[in-house]
Protein backbone atom coordinates (compact mmCIF):
# COMPACT_ATOMS: atom_id res chain seq x y z
CA UNK A 1 0.00 0.00 0.00
CA UNK A 2 1.23 3.51 -0.74
CA UNK A 3 2.10 5.62 2.30
CA UNK A 4 -0.67 7.91 3.49
CA UNK A 5 -0.41 11.56 2.51
CA UNK A 6 -0.16 13.70 5.66
CA UNK A 7 -1.24 17.32 5.80
CA UNK A 8 -1.72 19.70 8.73
CA UNK A 9 -4.21 22.56 8.55
CA UNK A 10 -5.58 25.21 10.86
CA UNK A 11 -9.18 24.19 11.44
CA UNK A 12 -11.50 26.43 9.45
CA UNK A 13 -15.20 26.56 8.46
CA UNK A 14 -14.75 24.38 5.39
CA UNK A 15 -13.60 21.48 7.57
CA UNK A 16 -16.03 21.73 10.50
CA UNK A 17 -18.33 18.98 9.22
CA UNK A 18 -15.58 16.47 8.51
CA UNK A 19 -13.83 17.35 11.79
CA UNK A 20 -16.86 16.75 14.02
CA UNK A 21 -16.49 12.92 14.24
CA UNK A 22 -12.93 13.08 15.57
CA UNK A 23 -13.91 15.77 18.08
CA UNK A 24 -16.77 13.54 19.22
CA UNK A 25 -14.28 10.68 19.62
CA UNK A 26 -12.15 12.91 21.85
CA UNK A 27 -15.17 14.05 23.88
CA UNK A 28 -16.19 10.43 24.49
CA UNK A 29 -12.70 9.62 25.82
CA UNK A 30 -12.12 12.79 27.85
CA UNK A 31 -12.82 11.14 31.22
CA UNK A 32 -11.46 7.67 30.64
CA UNK A 33 -8.38 8.46 28.58
CA UNK A 34 -7.43 12.02 29.46
CA UNK A 35 -8.54 12.38 33.11
CA UNK A 36 -10.83 15.33 32.41
CA UNK A 37 -12.81 16.26 35.52
CA UNK A 38 -15.55 18.15 33.69
CA UNK A 39 -17.39 17.61 30.44
CA UNK A 40 -15.48 19.11 27.49
CA UNK A 41 -17.14 21.75 25.36
CA UNK A 42 -19.93 20.64 23.08
CA UNK A 43 -18.89 20.77 19.45
CA UNK A 44 -20.88 23.95 18.77
CA UNK A 45 -19.29 25.67 21.80
CA UNK A 46 -15.85 24.47 20.70
CA UNK A 47 -16.36 26.04 17.28
CA UNK A 48 -17.61 29.25 18.89
CA UNK A 49 -14.49 29.45 21.07
CA UNK A 50 -12.40 28.83 17.94
CA UNK A 51 -14.09 31.63 16.02
CA UNK A 52 -13.64 34.02 18.95
CA UNK A 53 -9.88 33.23 18.88
CA UNK A 54 -10.03 31.87 22.43
CA UNK A 55 -8.48 28.61 21.22
CA UNK A 56 -6.56 27.42 18.17
CA UNK A 57 -6.81 24.00 16.55
CA UNK A 58 -4.38 22.26 14.21
CA UNK A 59 -5.77 19.20 12.43
CA UNK A 60 -3.77 16.39 10.85
CA UNK A 61 -5.29 14.82 7.75
CA UNK A 62 -4.34 11.42 6.35
CA UNK A 63 -5.49 11.14 2.77
CA UNK A 64 -7.83 14.07 3.43
CA UNK A 65 -9.44 12.43 6.49
CA UNK A 66 -8.94 14.07 9.94
CA UNK A 67 -7.13 11.58 12.19
CA UNK A 68 -5.54 13.74 14.87
CA UNK A 69 -5.69 17.26 16.28
CA UNK A 70 -3.96 19.62 18.67
CA UNK A 71 -5.62 22.45 20.61
CA UNK A 72 -3.77 25.36 22.16
CA UNK A 73 -4.44 28.88 23.40
CA UNK A 74 -2.49 32.09 23.81
CA UNK A 75 -5.47 34.07 25.09
CA UNK A 76 -5.54 33.17 28.78
CA UNK A 77 -2.08 33.83 30.20
CA UNK A 78 1.49 34.77 29.42
CA UNK A 79 2.07 31.18 28.35
CA UNK A 80 1.13 29.28 25.24
CA UNK A 81 -1.03 26.55 26.70
CA UNK A 82 -1.12 23.30 24.76
CA UNK A 83 -4.39 21.78 25.95
CA UNK A 84 -4.75 18.42 24.21
CA UNK A 85 -3.33 16.20 21.49
CA UNK A 86 -5.87 13.60 20.44
CA UNK A 87 -5.56 10.90 17.82
CA UNK A 88 -7.92 8.26 16.50
CA UNK A 89 -6.90 4.69 17.24
CA UNK A 90 -4.27 3.45 14.86
CA UNK A 91 -0.66 2.43 14.42
CA UNK A 92 0.66 5.89 13.58
CA UNK A 93 0.04 7.71 16.86
CA UNK A 94 3.66 8.69 17.48
CA UNK A 95 4.18 9.86 13.92
CA UNK A 96 0.96 11.86 14.09
CA UNK A 97 2.10 13.42 17.36
CA UNK A 98 5.44 14.45 15.87
CA UNK A 99 3.77 15.96 12.84
CA UNK A 100 1.32 17.98 14.93
CA UNK A 101 3.98 19.28 17.32
CA UNK A 102 6.15 20.37 14.39
CA UNK A 103 3.20 22.30 13.00
CA UNK A 104 2.42 23.75 16.44
CA UNK A 105 5.99 24.94 16.97
CA UNK A 106 5.99 26.55 13.56
CA UNK A 107 2.66 28.31 14.20
CA UNK A 108 3.86 29.63 17.56
CA UNK A 109 7.42 30.48 16.51
CA UNK A 110 6.97 34.23 16.95
CA UNK A 111 4.94 33.97 20.17
CA UNK A 112 7.58 31.69 21.70
CA UNK A 113 10.04 34.57 21.62
CA UNK A 114 8.08 36.01 24.55
CA UNK A 115 6.02 33.15 25.99
CA UNK A 116 6.79 29.75 27.45
CA UNK A 117 4.91 26.72 26.20
CA UNK A 118 3.17 24.63 28.86
CA UNK A 119 1.56 21.26 28.23
CA UNK A 120 -0.02 19.17 31.02
CA UNK A 121 0.30 15.66 29.60
CA UNK A 122 -2.78 14.22 31.26
CA UNK A 123 -3.89 10.62 30.98
CA UNK A 124 -2.57 8.62 28.05
CA UNK A 125 -0.72 11.65 26.71
CA UNK A 126 2.14 10.85 29.08
CA UNK A 127 2.94 7.91 26.80
CA UNK A 128 4.15 10.53 24.33
CA UNK A 129 6.81 11.91 26.67
CA UNK A 130 9.77 10.47 24.74
CA UNK A 131 8.46 11.82 21.45
CA UNK A 132 7.71 15.20 23.00
CA UNK A 133 11.16 15.48 24.59
CA UNK A 134 12.70 15.44 21.10
CA UNK A 135 11.26 18.89 20.52
CA UNK A 136 12.94 20.51 23.52
CA UNK A 137 10.20 20.04 26.11
CA UNK A 138 11.35 19.76 29.71
CA UNK A 139 9.28 18.01 32.38
CA UNK A 140 8.14 18.33 35.99
CA UNK A 141 6.23 15.50 37.65
CA UNK A 142 2.87 16.57 39.07
CA UNK A 143 0.80 14.54 41.56
CA UNK A 144 -2.97 15.02 41.78
CA UNK A 145 -4.47 14.46 45.23
CA UNK A 146 -8.11 14.25 46.29
CA UNK A 147 -10.11 14.38 49.47
CA UNK A 148 -13.59 12.91 48.97
CA UNK A 149 -16.19 14.74 51.04
CA UNK A 150 -18.42 11.65 51.25
CA UNK A 151 -15.60 9.45 52.49
CA UNK A 152 -15.92 8.76 56.21
CA UNK A 153 -12.29 7.68 56.26
CA UNK A 154 -11.04 10.96 54.77
CA UNK A 155 -13.17 13.05 57.11
CA UNK A 156 -12.04 11.01 60.13
CA UNK A 157 -8.39 11.55 59.16
CA UNK A 158 -9.03 15.28 58.91
CA UNK A 159 -10.77 15.37 62.30
CA UNK A 160 -8.02 13.41 64.01
CA UNK A 161 -5.17 15.29 62.36
CA UNK A 162 -2.86 16.55 65.08
CA UNK A 163 -1.70 20.11 64.54
CA UNK A 164 1.04 21.84 66.47
CA UNK A 165 -0.37 24.66 68.60
CA UNK A 166 0.27 28.09 67.17
CA UNK A 167 1.32 31.24 68.89
CA UNK A 168 -1.56 33.45 69.98
CA UNK A 169 -0.19 36.18 67.71
CA UNK A 170 -1.52 34.15 64.76
CA UNK A 171 -5.19 34.15 63.77
CA UNK A 172 -7.12 32.65 60.86
CA UNK A 173 -9.67 34.57 58.83
CA UNK A 174 -11.67 34.33 55.61
CA UNK A 175 -10.65 36.16 52.45
CA UNK A 176 -11.43 39.83 52.15
CA UNK A 177 -10.62 41.97 49.12
CA UNK A 178 -8.62 44.29 51.35
CA UNK A 179 -5.97 41.55 51.52
CA UNK A 180 -5.38 41.52 47.75
CA UNK A 181 -2.13 43.51 47.64
CA UNK A 182 -0.70 41.54 50.56
CA UNK A 183 -1.63 38.32 48.78
CA UNK A 184 0.14 39.43 45.59
CA UNK A 185 3.33 40.13 47.52
CA UNK A 186 3.20 36.89 49.53
CA UNK A 187 2.36 34.61 46.60
CA UNK A 188 5.06 36.26 44.50
CA UNK A 189 7.61 35.74 47.27
CA UNK A 190 6.51 32.10 47.64
CA UNK A 191 6.54 31.15 43.97
CA UNK A 192 8.91 33.45 42.06
CA UNK A 193 11.80 30.97 42.32
CA UNK A 194 9.69 27.81 42.26
CA UNK A 195 9.26 25.26 39.49
CA UNK A 196 5.74 26.65 38.93
CA UNK A 197 7.37 29.79 37.54
CA UNK A 198 9.08 27.70 34.87
CA UNK A 199 5.79 26.97 33.11
CA UNK A 200 3.85 30.00 34.36
CA UNK A 201 6.30 32.94 34.32
CA UNK A 202 3.66 35.28 35.74
CA UNK A 203 4.79 34.08 39.16
CA UNK A 204 8.16 35.78 38.56
CA UNK A 205 6.75 39.31 38.70
CA UNK A 206 4.41 41.30 40.90
CA UNK A 207 2.33 42.24 37.86
CA UNK A 208 2.05 38.64 36.71
CA UNK A 209 1.16 37.39 40.18
CA UNK A 210 -1.53 40.09 40.40
CA UNK A 211 -2.98 38.76 37.14
CA UNK A 212 -3.14 35.21 38.53
CA UNK A 213 -4.85 36.32 41.73
CA UNK A 214 -7.24 38.58 39.86
CA UNK A 215 -8.33 35.63 37.75
CA UNK A 216 -8.77 33.50 40.89
CA UNK A 217 -10.68 36.06 42.94
CA UNK A 218 -12.82 37.39 40.08
CA UNK A 219 -14.14 33.98 38.98
CA UNK A 220 -12.18 33.81 35.71
CA UNK A 221 -10.68 30.37 36.29
CA UNK A 222 -13.56 29.03 38.37
CA UNK A 223 -16.01 30.17 41.04
CA UNK A 224 -14.01 31.77 43.85
CA UNK A 225 -14.92 30.67 47.39
CA UNK A 226 -13.91 33.56 49.67
CA UNK A 227 -15.49 32.03 52.81
CA UNK A 228 -13.39 28.87 52.35
CA UNK A 229 -10.21 30.74 51.37
CA UNK A 230 -8.13 31.16 54.50
CA UNK A 231 -5.87 34.05 55.45
CA UNK A 232 -3.23 33.60 58.14
CA UNK A 233 -2.63 36.79 60.11
CA UNK A 234 0.34 37.51 62.33
CA UNK A 235 -0.36 40.39 64.71
CA UNK A 236 -3.19 41.35 62.36
CA UNK A 237 -1.06 41.39 59.18
CA UNK A 238 -1.40 38.71 56.44
CA UNK A 239 1.50 36.29 56.17
CA UNK A 240 -0.14 33.33 54.41
CA UNK A 241 -3.01 32.38 52.11
CA UNK A 242 -4.89 29.23 51.13
CA UNK A 243 -7.17 29.88 48.16
CA UNK A 244 -10.18 27.75 47.29
CA UNK A 245 -12.38 27.72 44.21
CA UNK A 246 -15.20 25.61 42.75
CA UNK A 247 -15.52 24.06 39.31
CA UNK A 248 -18.81 22.90 37.88
CA UNK A 249 -20.56 23.48 41.19
CA UNK A 250 -19.21 20.28 42.72
CA UNK A 251 -15.41 20.05 42.59
CA UNK A 252 -13.43 22.25 44.99
CA UNK A 253 -9.82 22.97 44.14
CA UNK A 254 -6.92 24.48 46.05
CA UNK A 255 -5.09 26.49 43.37
CA UNK A 256 -2.48 28.16 45.59
CA UNK A 257 -1.13 27.94 49.13
CA UNK A 258 1.51 30.51 50.04
CA UNK A 259 3.31 31.41 53.25
CA UNK A 260 6.13 33.89 53.88
CA UNK A 261 9.42 32.11 54.42
CA UNK A 262 10.08 33.42 57.92
CA UNK A 263 6.79 31.85 59.07
CA UNK A 264 7.45 28.44 57.53
CA UNK A 265 8.42 25.30 59.43
CA UNK A 266 5.85 25.82 62.19
CA UNK A 267 2.94 23.77 60.84
CA UNK A 268 1.00 26.91 59.88
CA UNK A 269 0.08 25.68 56.39
CA UNK A 270 -1.76 22.77 58.02
CA UNK A 271 -3.85 25.19 60.04
CA UNK A 272 -4.81 27.15 56.91
CA UNK A 273 -5.64 24.03 54.93
CA UNK A 274 -7.60 22.41 57.74
CA UNK A 275 -9.77 25.49 58.18
CA UNK A 276 -10.52 25.66 54.43
CA UNK A 277 -11.30 21.95 54.25
CA UNK A 278 -13.59 22.07 57.26
CA UNK A 279 -15.62 24.81 55.58
CA UNK A 280 -16.01 22.73 52.41
CA UNK A 281 -17.09 19.67 54.40
CA UNK A 282 -19.51 21.78 56.44
CA UNK A 283 -21.16 22.97 53.20
CA UNK A 284 -21.35 19.38 51.94
CA UNK A 285 -22.75 17.93 55.16
CA UNK A 286 -25.45 20.57 55.63
CA UNK A 287 -26.46 20.43 51.95
CA UNK A 288 -25.52 24.03 51.23
CA UNK A 289 -23.15 23.08 48.39
CA UNK A 290 -23.04 19.61 46.77
CA UNK A 291 -19.24 19.44 46.75
CA UNK A 292 -18.05 15.90 46.06
CA UNK A 293 -14.31 16.39 46.48
CA UNK A 294 -11.43 18.74 47.10
CA UNK A 295 -8.42 18.33 44.86
CA UNK A 296 -5.01 19.87 44.52
CA UNK A 297 -1.68 19.33 42.78
CA UNK A 298 1.92 19.33 43.88
CA UNK A 299 5.24 18.16 42.49
CA UNK A 300 5.88 14.44 42.77
CA UNK A 301 9.19 15.12 44.54
CA UNK A 302 7.76 17.67 47.00
CA UNK A 303 7.66 15.17 49.81
CA UNK A 304 6.89 17.76 52.46
CA UNK A 305 3.74 18.90 50.64
CA UNK A 306 2.68 15.32 49.92
CA UNK A 307 3.06 14.44 53.60
CA UNK A 308 1.04 17.50 54.60
CA UNK A 309 -1.87 16.63 52.30
CA UNK A 310 -1.88 12.97 53.33
CA UNK A 311 -1.93 14.03 56.98
CA UNK A 312 -5.19 15.91 56.31
CA UNK A 313 -6.97 13.06 54.51
CA UNK A 314 -5.93 13.48 50.88
CA UNK A 315 -4.98 10.49 48.75
CA UNK A 316 -2.87 10.52 45.61
CA UNK A 317 -4.99 9.77 42.58
CA UNK A 318 -2.56 9.91 39.66
CA UNK A 319 0.43 11.82 38.34
CA UNK A 320 1.39 13.31 35.01
CA UNK A 321 4.31 15.12 33.37
CA UNK A 322 3.94 18.90 33.21
CA UNK A 323 5.84 19.67 30.01
CA UNK A 324 7.16 23.08 29.12
CA UNK A 325 9.48 24.87 26.72
CA UNK A 326 11.27 27.92 28.13
CA UNK A 327 11.10 31.22 26.29
CA UNK A 328 13.12 31.09 23.08
CA UNK A 329 16.07 33.47 23.47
Amino acid sequence: MPEAILETKILGPNDYKIFKPIYTDFKNKAYSEYKFELEPLDFEDFIQALEKNLINCIVLFEDEIPVSFLVYTTAISEAIELNIIHSLSGDNRYKRNRTLIKAFLEETKKARMEKVVCYPMLGSQKDLITETARFGFKFIGIAVLRLLTESTNSKDILKMAKLDPINEAYTLASWNDEYFNDAVYIINETFKNSSDALFDPRFKTIEGTADILTKITENIYAEFLPEASTVLLYEGKPVGFCFMNLTGGKIANIPIVGLLQNHQGRGLSKHMLKRSLEKIIEWHDNGEKPISEVNTCTETNNFQALKLYRHLGFKEDYNYPQAYIPVKK
